[in-house]
């Protein structure tokens, strides 16, 4: 007989007043009703993403067709790199008619698995373990000292695949083994390649066929230079970015890729409005605050900014809190000879704005500051981080070795990257005022909108690498007084005098850390400012409260999804 704790919630329901609900879970804290987990299911707006495609030739829009469809084996497959286990108990829940086993499927789509990724990973289901450190990717139980030492063992060649995205290690009778991802995922990436192959048959742009070829081809060889290449130089009105790139699901050491699939619509307009601003990339890698000797001289030739309309996802690109933007690819291979190319989701950044930030400053800021929040300065300090992956250290020299800072600060790596191009596109946003390039206006938006979006970043956890970066960023600037809380009013406001001193100081720190793959650094800067205060939490605790919703539960009906 399992223990119960009831737990009073008070719930208004429109203007047919307030209703008293209990809100029942087990022992281990585990929702035992559709009520309670309906609760967790509503900090997602369900929301249409849908794009024009008018004006697409004939064989343009059957090539899409086929891209969603290639996608769509994509998002098994990385439920199964997400947790082995994942897929029969998808099925076991899909068999489950009850309106709490109904509810439990909807979560469990939304997360892609049984652990609530806004709760640290917390189970939702009962029956299930904790969430694996390394996901599907190790055997269960294996350690870093144990990885460490098994890699030493290993050819230089297989090192390197040991350590590098496309290969899981499995257990044999003979030991640990490498398993290319073309092996082990054979039976989603050959339909997926065959999807692909068909798309690329039927589009009117070499560009797209030249890509969506090259990375089927991909799929089934391990070998994804090529098609990296072609994605960068990919000019057409469909924009795909499908394959493995983030390594956030390798929570073990930071090495493993995981699938996904972004299928997009071009927007012709903002899309030059953007494209200004990568031919200042070199000139802000040359004035990036650490020393000249950390500096890249050549930061790559390929930085394209596309602004798209998403019209479906996939896979990594759709588990719990969605990406607003992303700058790929991750290979620092790449990177240093070709560049990176950053995509921008509009219609994905217009709803979150809309729907959560503009909420959070009404809740969070102070009132003479929160009218100040606007969609531009929003927008452009993420085009602004997307552009500041693409400089500061990537390939680095550690004792004399080369390596890379991913390898170095292997599971700080994301947390660190993604503060280091958060403080950077600040920095970087402001560096582009002072001189004339961005509307000196903007410096008036652009700090009181990046105080509100820290809200709504740190409530995806401080166990995500955004949230953690986030609490990161915003306790420094606290330290450093350029961030005040007010106790009368309960709400916060960003002191301008003080701002860009500490934006400059942080950033100096976070590419320090990187230049010499200082991993010990790493976990003392995270330690020492990720823990959120309680004025934050009293913020936060305000938006649930009132509401807000945390992040959006995407429809497509592009690809045949029903609001």
């Amino acid at each position: 007989m399992r223990t119960f704790k009831l737990f009073a919630v008070v719930i208004a329901v429109g203007f047919l007043g307030t209703w008293l609900v209990c809100v029942a879970k087990d022992k281990n804290g585990i929702p035992t009703t559709p009520e309670g987990v309906q609760k967790m299911i509503s900090r997602f707006s369900p929301t249409v993403l849908q794009a024009k495609i008018d004006h697409l030739s004939e064989g343009d829009k059957a090539a899409l067709v086929h891209i969603i469809e290639g996608s769509r084996y994509l998002h098994d497959l990385f439920a199964e790199q997400v947790w082995s286990e994942n897929l029969a108990l998808r099925k076991k829940l899909e068999a489950d008619t009850s309106e709490l086993g109904k509810k439990r499927l909807h979560y469990f789509r939304i997360n892609v698995g049984p652990w609530s990724r806004l709760d640290g990973d917390a189970p939702f289901l009962p029956d299930v373990p904790e969430k694996p450190v390394g996901a599907n990717f190790y055997p269960s139980g294996l350690t870093k000292e144990k990885f460490s030492e098994w890699a030493a063992t290993l050819s230089e060649a297989d090192q390197e695949k040991a350590r590098g995205f496309f290969s899981v290690v499995r257990e044999s009778d003979e030991g640990l083994r490498l398993v290319p991802y073309s092996e082990e995922y054979a039976k989603y990436l050959r339909p997926a390649a065959r999807e692909l192959k068909e798309a690329a048959r039927l589009t009117t742009n070499e560009s797209l066929r030249r890509f969506l070829n090259s990375r089927a081809d991909a799929f089934l060889s391990d070998d994804y230079y090529e098609s990296d290449l072609a994605w960068l130089a990919l000019d057409a009105p469909i924009d795909v970015t499908v394959g493995p790139y983030e390594t956030y699901e390798d929570q073990l050491l930071g090495y493993k890729a995981a699938f996904e699939s972004v299928v997009a619509i071009r927007d012709d307009e903002s899309t030059a409005k953007l494209a200004t601003f990568s031919s200042y990339l070199q000139e802000l890698e040359n004035n990036l605050p650490m020393p000249d000797a950390y500096k890249n001289p050549s930061i790559g030739k390929s930085t394209p900014i596309k602004a798209v309309d998403i019209v479906f996802s996939a896979g990594d690109a759709r588990r719990g809190v969605m990406s607003i933007a992303f700058n790929l690819p991750n290979d620092e291979k790449v990177i240093t000879e070709a560049g990176s190319k950053k995509v921008m989701m509009k219609n994905l950044n217009e709803a979150k704005f809309s729907k959560i930030l503009l909420p959070l400053a009404e809740a969070a800021l102070a009132k003479e500051q929160k009218d100040d929040v606007d969609f531009d300065a929003f927008f452009t300090h993420v085009l602004m981080h997307e552009l500041v992956h693409g400089i500061g250290p990537h390939e680095i020299e550690v004792d004399g070795r080369k390596t890379t800072v991913r390898h170095e600060l292997k599971n700080l790596y994301s947390a660190i990257e993604e503060a280091k191009a958060d403080v950077g596109g600040l920095w970087a946003l402001q560096y582009l005022v002072t001189k004339g390039v961005v509307d000196k206006d903007m410096q008036k938006h652009m700090y009181r909108t990046n105080l509100a979006s820290a809200f709504r970043s740190v409530r995806f956890g401080v166990d995500s690498a955004h949230g953690r970066g986030v609490a990161l960023q915003f306790n420094y600037y606290v330290s450093q007084g350029a961030i005040s809380y007010n106790r009368e009013t309960q709400k916060f406001s960003v002191d301008e005098s003080k701002i860009q001193d500490a934006v400059k100081s942080l950033l100096n720190k976070l590419l320090l850390i990187e230049a010499k793959g200082d991993y010990a650094g790493a976990q003392k800067l995270l330690e020492a400012h990720t823990t959120l205060s309680a004025e934050m939490k009293s913020v936060l605790e305000r938006a649930e409260n009132e509401g807000i919703p945390v992040d959006l539960e995407p429809i497509y009906p592009l690809a045949g999804e029903a609001p």
